[in-house]
């Protein structure tokens, strides 16, 4: 929140923190304190981080926990009942192995052989190749994707705690962590994907932006679009906040503007390399035809699905099941990016950035729906969902309904396990 005192001299995203005031008179003969304010400072830095760790760790750890016996009790699901046949204890962390973790693999590894592999982004493989390289692991790649993946996942969490604490409360911080814990798709911030590494470094991003650090946040930015294109939609806050915290005065604007430039500079950067490798620059945009992505209007995708389930051969049907789970949440999030903007949960203008971030990340995924059949044109925006983090800080504001409270937890959390002992067992979870 923005202070209304003018006698306090603070950081706008953050709300009072230090103030500016004179020093005290002293009597003759009487000695002044030594001023304390640097170790103070570096105090306060390390307690808020490290409360924030603790805050977050024990979550961390329950979720860490189930997840790791549903790894075990999901080997049920592929053996036959009363058979004697064993199964070797690491194939229960090899079952996180499934679809994109392939690609990630390989381009850690060998990596981009072919033009189409380039629509997997480059710095979560090179995350694992350099944990490859510092453990002389170069035979696990695996284990490299799930300790990067599983890593960022605990910053992502503290930080999201951190940034939720400082621009609303310490209520809803706890909330939007377990919200997010329970979401359907969650289980993707651990498996062998880059959702938690992008997530993680948008939420950097996004936390230097509300606090004025402009250089720090491109170079998070940066990251992300190295990790995700739609690292790129990060400018929107970025201008948002630079030009609020100045009052949107474009006389204001200096010279540290210039580092929004290295928010686009990630997926700049590995278009060199596209056009450096297989003569395109645009590679990893027209890979996305290998998937059948095809740009069409925001609602098309939508009306696709639910035309889908319509015409399947019923409410049980593999076709109307797998909608249905790409649908609901889609407009779950979509709802709920709607009502940060409208109705009594709507934000402040000082919070603006974060609809700003979710509507044009929103709207962006849903621009590229799967051709093809058209039978599943939603496919994997429930995973995409969890990108919009300001949907879930909402969904904490809402939280205080005791009804909405305990109910959301439970229906999440059942789909959770099943889309994960689904994914786990091998079935078609994107």
């Amino acid at each position: 929140m923005e202070p209304s005192d003018p006698k306090i001299s603070v950081n706008p995203a953050v709300g009072a923190s230090r103030q500016n005031v004179s020093a005290p008179a002293f009597a003759a003969g009487d000695v002044p304190e030594t001023p304390r304010v640097v170790p103070a400072a570096r105090d306060h830095w390390w307690r808020k981080w490290s409360r924030a760790a603790l805050q977050t760790l024990p979550m961390y750890i329950v979720w860490h926990i189930v997840f790791g016996l549903t790894s075990c009790f999901a080997v049920l699901f592929t053996q036959p009942d009363f058979t004697r046949k064993g199964v070797p204890l690491y194939m229960a962390w090899q079952s996180w192995f499934h679809w994109d973790a392939t690609h990630f693999r390989t381009i850690a590894t060998i990596g981009y052989d072919w033009p189409w592999r380039t629509a997997f982004f480059p710095f979560y493989p090179l995350c694992v190749k350099a944990w490859m390289l510092l453990t002389n692991s170069p035979s696990s790649p695996l284990r490299g994707e799930l300790v990067v993946s599983n890593l960022a996942c605990f910053v992502l969490f503290v930080v999201l705690y951190q940034l939720v604490c400082e621009d609303f409360d310490e209520e809803r911080a706890r909330r939007a962590m377990l919200y997010l814990w329970v979401f359907p798709t969650s289980f993707f911030l651990v498996a062998p994907y880059n959702e938690s590494l992008f997530i993680c470094l948008s939420l950097l991003c996004f936390y230097q932006l509300r606090h004025g650090n402009w250089w720090l946040a491109g170079i998070f930015g940066f990251f992300a679009s190295l990790t995700r294109s739609t690292g790129l939609f990060l400018l929107l806050p970025f201008c948002y906040e630079y030009l609020r915290q100045r009052n949107f005065s474009f006389k204001s604007i200096q010279i540290d503007v210039v580092s929004l430039v290295l928010i686009p500079a990630g997926v700049g950067v590995f278009a060199l390399y596209c056009y450096y490798r297989f003569g395109d620059l645009l590679a990893f945009s027209h890979a996305q035809a290998t998937w059948a992505h095809h740009l069409h209007g925001p609602w098309h995708g939508l009306i696709g699905s639910i035309k889908a389930i319509i015409i399947s051969d019923g409410i049980l049907s593999f076709q109307s099941q797998r909608n249905l789970l790409d649908l609901v949440p889609s407009l779950f999030i979509l709802t709920l990016i709607i009502l940060s903007i409208v109705g009594p949960w709507r934000l402040p203008r000082t919070h603006w950035s974060y609809c700003l971030y979710a509507g044009a990340v929103y709207i962006f995924l849903q621009l590229f729906p799967i051709g093809g059949t058209g039978l599943f044109p939603l496919q994997s925006q429930a995973r995409y969902m969890l990108e919009l983090f300001p949907a879930f800080i909402l969904m904490a504001s809402i939280g205080k309904n005791k009804i909405f409270n305990l109910y959301y937890p439970l229906i999440a959390a059942s789909m959770l396990f099943f889309l994960l002992t689904q994914y786990l067992t091998g079935h078609w979870v994107l």
